[in-house]
């Protein structure tokens, strides 16, 4: 009878999602302390938000309860089919890390990215080489797939490390989009990488909330989570659009969910983009110019500017559902996610520029980006002191050993 019950699809995808959570839970503060202790921290300049410094290993965190969650996985069914996904996100996660500690040049980090999508695609035999009837094109040579499935996770990865600027933004979007993915792939019965995306969103979870939340116990994914997270992402929609995933449900409308799911990351991220190569500057060159930081910028707290993006990001996936079940076909799916992702990511953008001027819009902000800021509620202060004890009874104990050590000098 137990035994029945763990192999039906929601045991193989919630019991490794529960030792995911209790996983990170568990090694988060150890990793912290290490964190603190040897000064691996994200410093303040002009481009960050934040005015001091910041751990910056929440990435290792995260991947160890992914690790964690397909190793019992395993036991449950077959996982075989992930072991690549793993490789790329173990190899990112390594330069990732190394980015946060010394740094690399951007051409490194874009040649490792290339070179992992491509040992990816080919280790696992899959890639974007369908449309699935979109425009009336179906299954395409490799010679043309492949450029294309790696530009397209180059772009992915990079979306996803661009959109880290908010406490709470990055790892509660990727929580969101891993949900969605997860969603997808449990009821068309691939429950691997049901598995795999539910485990990262449940991994996710302890580290959104000590981001947000948090004082002491705050840590940033740093680039070695964004780029693991960002792989992960760029499996998912290999997964989905490949020439194979049709067997599903036909591939209908598979693409536009799938642009609905990252709307925001890639919105975002094209108009950043562009906006710098027409002023003459790399699309790759770090600046204040998201759409975070235009919310930022008018006082909203990172709170609620990552739960508005989040927020977005689900309205859009909800307009691709609607268009879905009133039968539209599948480029007029596609047309509906972009103009929706156009009016609510960019029109969103143009907004908050507007109210950064001296104007109704301007004054309206101002009067309503002060009531965002809800760190001094009681409710919230009591969240915060209760995720904060362990680094506080810690801090504590540090402060008594040195102030018994002033007395006794």
């Amino acid at each position: 009878m137990l035994k029945d019950i763990l192999h039906t699809p929601c045991a193989q995808v919630l019991l490794p999602s529960l030792v995911a959570l209790t996983s990170v839970f568990w090694i988060y503060f150890k990793i912290l302390r290490i964190a603190k202790e040897k000064n691996l921290v994200d410093n303040p300049d002009a481009r960050k938000l934040q005015t001091e410094p910041v751990p910056v290993m929440g990435g290792i965190a995260v991947f160890f309860g992914v690790v964690s969650a397909v190793l019992v996985g395993c036991i449950l069914t077959d996982c075989m089919p992930l072991l690549p996904v793993l490789m790329a996100m173990v190899v990112l996660l390594y330069m990732g890390a190394m980015d946060d500690l010394v740094g690399f040049s951007q051409l490194s980090r874009v040649l490792a990215e290339v070179l992992v999508l491509v040992g990816m695609i080919y280790a696992s035999g899959k890639c974007v080489d369908s449309l699935h009837g979109l425009w009336g094109l179906e299954t395409f040579s490799w010679w043309i797939a492949v450029p294309l499935t790696v530009f397209a996770g180059v772009g992915i990865i990079n979306a996803i490390n661009m959109i880290d600027g908010v406490n709470g933004l990055s790892s509660g979007l990727c929580m969101t989009c891993a949900g969605l993915f997860g969603g997808v792939f449990l009821g068309r019965g691939d429950v691997p990488n049901a598995m795999l995306a539910f485990a990262m969103c449940a991994s996710l979870l302890p580290f959104f909330l000590h981001n947000v939340y948090g004082k002491r116990s705050r840590m940033f994914i740093g680039d070695a989570g964004t780029m693991m997270m960002g792989v992960l992402m760029s499996w998912c929609i290999i997964c989905l659009l490949s020439g194979d995933a049709s067997r599903y449900d036909g591939g209908e409308g598979t693409i536009a969910l799938a642009l609905a799911i990252l709307s925001v990351p890639v919105f975002d991220t094209l108009r950043v983009m562009t906006q710098r190569m027409v002023h003459g500057i790399s699309p790759f060159k770090a600046d204040k110019t998201h759409l975070h930081h235009a919310f930022i910028a008018v006082g909203i707290s990172h709170s609620v500017t990552a739960l508005s993006e989040i927020a977005i990001d689900v309205v859009i996936v909800l307009i691709w559902f609607a268009s879905y079940r009133l039968g539209a076909s599948q480029e007029e799916q596609l047309y509906v996610v972009a103009g929706a992702a156009v009016l609510l990511v960019w029109g969103t953008y143009a907004v908050l520029w507007l109210g950064q001027k001296d104007n109704g819009i301007g004054r309206m902000l101002k009067r309503f980006a002060p009531r965002t800021h809800l760190g001094h509620t009681k409710s919230w202060l009591r969240f915060e002191k209760w995720l904060d004890a362990p680094e506080n009874k810690v801090q504590g104990l540090s402060e008594d050993s040195n102030k018994d050590k002033f007395v006794n000098e």
